[in-house]
């Protein structure tokens, strides 16, 4: 007989199949005072001591958002204890955060299962403890406990080195896992996509029997992703023309891909085949759809794409901030951010980034309302609002600030290296960024492409010539990168300051590819005293790689001055006037929360003449104490 309680003049059932009717009433309720009613209940009834009841309203306190310590009141009241209450309670307290607290109940279990391994990998991994995962993975086998499909998922999701995924995927073959499983091909897909290993990813995709759309997807995002975009076109038509159905993922994908190429074509075409389809009021598609407008240069697109929303969401507030952030108008990115937060769109890591990046515009203590703001929402341990912060505070001068933040992070990736390096650099720390590249090669992930671009950099500005070859060498050699315009730059500046001209013209005749207009630059900037002729065949080939051959005439123009061919230089002026747009260079400078910007050109600003009577006023106070100054020492010789 399950007992009945009477309620005022009420009697309840409390039979254990009413009790679970209540508890899966609080499931789809999601109230934490519903489950705190029923808690209370069930201990009313004793039923809180059942193994059955005490798992279920366990879990339904994990899920509730609850503190870990109700969690781990109602785990103790459970009188046995079976693997499921120990399973339940850990991920309880990993889904709160307590990391020490659930390995210290991991180290306590009678028995783990697969389930308990496949936690704390993923409490680890979650916390960007990669290393700890895999050491878990591998006392998980020397325990005995095979793993399972999703064990693998876990970790190809978080593995970020070459060795490591061929080692997982060597495992799995071993355990007797087939990679044509949908889900394994998937995941391996997209593991070797993110190690830049697309022959494996191809190779994976072919070998699987059964492709489903998250196959198909995840190959073209890695093409996309790896630089391969026209691959990623040239799957996406194979997909359409074998007759397999496409989702908002998809076109997303492709969207996101035409942008990265600039070809605003096909991304038209794409977005004429979603709105046939209806995919277009999907949020990915209508957020990639503005990023496309944006880097494409249709700000005003975007713009319209953008009102004619229905309604808002994070992933479309967050494309028009950083289409506002890439056309430098921060005062809009701004003014939608603050925006959003008062329609209760709750910003992401990549609103932050966005935002961050257009914040030097604005007075310190704006930069430092965002960072508190951050710290509140909980996104300071992220690694892409924290290397948004660096970057920041780097721009700032507040370079101190910009170290604290990147010491206090658990997870560091190569972008937040990279960030604090180039930080350092223009900041003229240059000591400093060597040491944390050093740092870097010792405890870090593989330098990249853009990691050596910072350190050469750094190099130029020290004056460092045998390490910035050294350094050069070694990219190569060593780590297998090709060098791209923006290295030979800095090695190439390098050489000039250091003399060395002669290496520096062999070492443009040895560029595989047509130097850009920044190595040309540079070659004009140290031969500015040598042979004129020389100089000005050397601006016609930088007129025919720039754009905009503003540039080439200013050059041209200082080397005339500097070398007193004042005839030349007014046939050069005229020549402008008729050529080149004018360039009118901007300042400005934020006091009490209002930007105040100067034109070159404007010969009296606003409120100028307030300025003048002020800097009068200072500088015959100067003056006079200059004379009271002058008169005092006299007195005293």
């Amino acid at each position: 007989m399950y007992p009945l309680v009477k309620h005022k003049h009420k009697i309840l059932n409390t039979s254990l199949a009413y009790c679970c009717r209540l508890i899966d009433q609080c499931f789809s309720l999601k109230s934490s005072k519903n489950v705190t009613v029923l808690h209370a209940l069930l201990v009313k009834v004793g039923f809180n001591r059942y193994t059955f009841l005490g798992n279920r309203c366990l879990d339904l306190y994990c899920r509730s958002g609850s503190s870990a310590v109700d969690v781990l009141k109602v785990f103790d009241d459970i009188a046995l204890r079976n693997v499921v209450s120990w399973n339940i309670c850990l991920k309880g307290l990993l889904n709160f955060g307590h990391m020490e607290m659930a390995c210290s109940l991991f180290d306590e279990m009678p028995e783990r299962d697969v389930v308990s391994w496949n936690s704390m990998i993923v409490g680890n991994a979650s916390c960007g403890h990669v290393d700890r995962a895999l050491e878990r993975f591998r006392r998980m086998q020397i325990s005995g406990v095979q793993p399972s499909e999703y064990t693998y998922s876990i970790l190809m999701s978080v593995v970020f080195a070459t060795l490591g995924g061929r080692e997982l995927h060597g495992s799995l073959i071993r355990r007797g896992f087939s990679t044509s499983n949908v889900v394994l091909g998937n995941s391996l897909i997209d593991m070797y996509g993110k190690l830049g290993l697309l022959d494996y990813s191809v190779g994976v995709f072919l070998g699987m029997k059964d492709k489903d759309i998250i196959s198909w997807n995840s190959l073209i995002i890695c093409f996309c992703k790896c630089g391969h975009g026209e691959l990623a076109l040239h799957w996406f038509w194979l997909m359409r023309s074998l007759g397999h159905s496409v989702d908002a993922f998809t076109f997303s994908a492709i969207i996101n891909c035409c942008s990265d190429l600039r070809k605003l074509n096909k991304g038209e075409q794409s977005l004429a085949l979603c709105m046939k389809l209806g995919f277009l009021c999907n949020s990915l598609v209508s957020s990639a759809s503005i990023d496309l407008f944006s880097k494409c240069n249709r700000f005003g697109d975007s713009v319209k794409l953008f009102q004619e929303l229905e309604h808002w969401d994070s992933a479309a507030c967050n494309s028009m901030i950083s289409c506002y952030a890439q056309h430098h108008f921060a005062e809009a990115a701004l003014l939608l951010f603050v925006l959003t937060l008062r329609e209760d769109i709750r910003p992401t890591e990549y609103t932050f980034s966005s935002l961050l990046s257009v914040i030097h515009s604005f007075p310190v203590e704006q930069g430092t309302q965002i960072h508190c703001l951050v710290i509140r929402l909980g996104f300071d341990s992220d690694a892409i609002v924290a290397s948004s912060l660096v970057d920041m505070y780097s721009k700032f001068g507040f370079v101190n600030c910009a170290v604290e933040i990147f010491s206090r992070m658990t997870a560091k990736d190569l972008t937040c290296w990279n960030t604090l390096i180039l930080g350092l650099t223009h900041n003229n720390m240059v000591y400093e960024a060597l040491d944390t590249f050093k740092e870097l090669l010792q405890s870090g992930p593989p330098p990249d492409r853009i990691t050596f671009c910072a350190v050469l950099l750094a190099c130029t500005y020290g004056g460092f010539v045998d390490v910035g070859l050294t350094l050069f060498s070694s990219m190569i050699d060593d780590y297998g990168i090709p060098p791209s315009n923006e290295h030979f730059v800095c090695l190439v500046n390098l050489l000039f300051k250091a003399g060395r001209f002669d290496e520096a013209v062999e070492l443009i005749k040895e560029i595989p590819y047509e130097p850009d207009c920044l190595v040309w630059e540079s070659l004009l900037d140290a031969c500015a005293i040598g042979d004129l002729n020389l100089i000005e065949g050397m601006v016609e080939r930088l007129m025919e790689v720039m754009p905009e051959p503003s540039m080439a005439y200013q050059l041209l123009t200082r080397i005339y001055e500097m070398q007193g061919k004042w005839e030349s230089l007014v046939r050069l002026k005229n020549t402008m006037r008729n050529l080149v747009k004018p360039v009118v260079g901007f300042s400005w400078i934020g006091m009490k929360n209002q930007i105040y910007v100067f034109d070159a050109k404007q010969l009296e600003q606003p409120g100028g003449k307030d300025v003048y009577c002020t800097m009068r006023l200072l500088t015959w106070e100067m003056e006079d104490e200059a004379v009271t100054s002058r008169s005092t020492m006299i007195d005293s010789i």
